[in-house]
């Protein structure tokens, strides 16, 4: 029997998972990344865990079939390169082949937010439908495809930028990656809570402006904006109802694009629920034309915690699969 090792991979924490052929979580561990120290510290406390996994449950190094990583920032997964990851500091960091190197087994590496998506679309609510369309709300956001099986990429292996939409003329924050009035800069939990502090800087009344005085309002973030729309406040339940609204739009240019059987909101701004997901899910209704509303399915995450890892080694197996397929065709050519 084969095993697989998914290894999500942080500016802040590592978080490698054992599978069964069946992508069933057996265990994990977690470490912190200490990105300073190099990639070559990290990729060989990466190693470590991987083989203390092994250790620890009584697997011999000649069962494990591959190992999938997901990393942050700009991948190509064909060459296994982490071309640039801004909160790693790497810069063309070969992994597959240090990694690889090291364990001495294939390893397959890919964007973190992909591998999360591949999770949920493998074992999560995203399981049997063959075209899935997932998105993260966390510090920013971001898209992945998974059609019939198979990652969907793009050129350059930039598709799923969904954040970086602009939204209108009245949005007008400037994004981290240059442009003005991204999708992110609202619908993310960064974008959540930036709208609150600014609503209190300008002396909007609110709930949130008694739990966070003064200067204190710095310190308001989603999960904050959720607890005072559930206190009835009128600014929350306006924020909430604007993100929801600008969510459903940019949603509907990616429906009508891709036509999903199924969609995924995953990340931890998803985590508001239906204070969220009910204006989103009212806005795409009216936004797309019905014969996409009417096939697509909408699911919260299932897998928060652990779809990177749990995709990550998903797709380590599907790759490690094909490269069999293509090696035995090659023989026989």
């Amino acid at each position: 029997m084969s095993f697989f090792v998914g290894v999500d991979l942080g500016g802040t924490n590592i978080v490698c998972g054992l599978l069964d052929q069946e992508f069933n979580l057996l265990a994990k561990s977690k470490q912190p990344t200490e990105a300073a120290n190099g990639s070559d510290f990290v990729l060989e406390r990466i190693a470590v865990m991987i083989e203390d996994l092994l250790r620890e449950q009584n697997i011999d190094r000649g069962q494990l079939g591959a190992v999938g990583l997901g990393t942050p920032g700009f991948i190509d997964p064909v060459r296994g390169v982490c071309t640039f990851a801004s909160n790693l500091r790497w810069n063309n960091v070969p992994v597959s082949d240090i990694l690889g190197a090291r364990l001495g087994v294939p390893v397959f590496i890919d964007n973190d937010v992909r591998m999360y998506i591949f999770g949920e679309a493998m074992k999560g609510p995203g399981q049997g439908y063959a075209n899935v369309l997932g998105i993260t709300l966390g510090t920013g956001m971001a898209a992945a495809l998974v059609n019939e099986g198979q990652l969907y990429y793009g050129g350059g292996f930039m598709a799923g930028e969904i954040g970086h939409i602009i939204v209108g003329d009245a949005e007008n924050t400037p994004c981290g990656c240059g442009l003005v009035g991204c999708l992110e800069t609202v619908a993310s939990a960064t974008g959540l809570a930036r709208q609150a502090r600014e609503a209190l800087a300008a002396g909007r009344a609110s709930v949130l402006g008694e739990w966070f005085p003064g200067a204190e309002a710095a310190n308001v973030t989603a999960a904050d904006v959720s607890r005072a729309y559930d206190e009835g406040d009128a600014l929350a339940i306006e924020i909430m109802n604007h993100t929801g609204k600008l969510l459903g739009r940019g949603l509907s240019y990616a429906v009508t694009l891709y036509s999903p059987d199924a969609l995924i909101i995953g990340g931890g701004a998803s985590l508001a629920g239906e204070r969220l997901l009910g204006p989103m899910r009212e806005e795409l209704r009216k936004s797309v034309y019905h014969g996409y509303w009417d096939r697509l399915t909408i699911h919260p995450g299932a897998l928060i915690d652990d779809g990177g890892v749990i995709g990550s080694a998903a797709f380590a197996a599907s790759r490690a699969a094909l490269q069999q397929v293509e090696s035995i065709r090659s023989e026989e050519a």
